[in-house]
């Protein structure tokens, strides 16, 4: 990934390009790693220590997804709607 893919994401979800550490861009960029990894797993069935990292990374997406939810419900509905994670 590139800076500016990086940059994009952080733009699109974010208060502005440095906005990277609210909850909603912190879950924006999980889920596009998630998806990367999953695809790498794909190709390599046996890379064990990129299947833990990517349970990690998904369990700490959880914990930021109920914790907007609590803040505010239509922050919550709508990340979930634009990421496509629930159906």
């Amino acid at each position: 990934m590139t800076i500016e893919e990086k940059k994009e994401i952080f733009k699109i979800y974010g208060t502005s390009v440095c906005d990277t550490g609210s909850s909603k861009v912190q879950v924006a960029w999980f889920t596009y790693r998630v998806n990367h990894l999953n695809n790498h797993l794909k190709n390599n069935k046996k890379d064990f220590n990129t299947e833990r990292a990517l349970i990690k990374i998904v369990g700490k997406r959880k914990k930021l997804l109920k914790y907007i939810e609590k803040r505010n419900i239509e922050d919550y509905k709508n990340i979930i709607k634009h990421l496509g994670l629930r159906k």
